[in-house]
């Protein structure tokens, strides 16, 4: 249907409903932030497009015609609707909160925490972005962001940060096909490929533990969560970042190769942008993966 042919202007309109609600051109003119005339020639259009009058003049008082109460009452409860409905709008928008996060740590660590949040915060909806490229905080897409490395970081408000710490791992299974000992190099090494260095590659972590091993990995991924996946298949070792990771200790999918685990150099950190405007669900779900993430 086409509104705009049956419907004279919203101006005019709100410039009427302003008129009738104050009983007065003036006070409804410094509502509307503009002049007196303003109001008038509103009004004046608005009656002869619709044919009839809307107010009657008088010396010093205005008084609505009957026409004018029965268009007035449609109005005001029409723009109070509409009010209501655009509140709603911005409350639900301000409610969704969008977390950026690496792959591995979205699916290791994000995702099955996610439960509980919601169930401690029901009106907040949450939107999980994941990704290994490095996330811009200064485009305002995200509004918290999980980052592995070491500050300072340009875009962002700290909010808490948490160590972690390195040992190889893989699956009983494999534990139990390979000889007993320390790591050598006829075990089976499974490596992730990435470009971020702060990710121990394993010729890293041997140079770093004073390993003299020559390491050549037999199986070679893009991303963590598939180097884990096959390490649980028995595929051969992962290095382990024990955040992580440490669900699969739980559960007896992953075993440590190693009593001695290699502290990071680098730390992960809850971040909120530090240019663009934050929503205060925000700043709720931030401190919550802070407490979730040191406790």
């Amino acid at each position: 249907m086409n509104f705009r042919r049956r419907i004279p202007s919203l101006t005019a309109l709100m410039t009427l409903e302003a008129v009738l609600r104050h009983r007065s051109f003036t006070a409804a003119a410094a509502e509307l932030g503009v002049t007196q005339a303003a109001v008038s020639r509103q009004i004046a259009t608005l009656e002869e497009e619709l044919g009839l009058p809307m107010f009657v003049r008088k010396h010093r008082a205005i008084e609505p015609t009957a026409e004018c109460l029965t268009l007035g009452t449609t109005l005001a409860q029409s723009f109070a609707n509409i009010a209501d409905t655009i509140e709603a709008v911005r409350s639900s928008q301000q409610n969704v909160v969008t977390i950026g996060a690496t792959v591995a740590f979205s699916s290791f660590w994000l995702l099955p925490r996610l439960a509980e949040f919601r169930r401690e915060n029901a009106g907040v909806q949450i939107r999980v972005v994941s990704q290994d490229a490095r996330i811009d905080l200064d485009a305002g897409d995200i509004d918290i962001a999980i980052r592995y490395g070491r500050p300072p970081f340009a875009d962002a408000k700290v909010v808490a940060s948490q160590e972690d710490f390195v040992v190889p791992v893989c699956s009983p299974d494999y534990l139990h096909r390979r000889p007993s000992g320390n790591l050598s190099e006829t075990d089976e090494f499974i490596e992730t490929d990435v470009h971020d260095r702060s990710w121990l590659s394993w010729p890293q972590w041997a140079e770093e533990t004073g390993r003299a091993l020559r390491i050549r990995p037999h199986l070679r991924f893009n991303h963590y969560t598939e180097a884990i996946a096959a390490a649980r298949a028995g595929q051969g070792i992962a290095l382990g970042w024990r955040l992580l990771v440490q669900t699969f200790l739980d559960d007896g999918t992953l075993v440590a190769l190693e009593v001695a685990e290699m502290p990071t150099e680098d730390r992960y950190y809850v971040l909120l942008p530090a240019r663009t405007r934050r929503k205060p669900a925000a700043e709720h779900a931030a401190n919550w993966l802070a407490n979730a993430l040191t406790r």
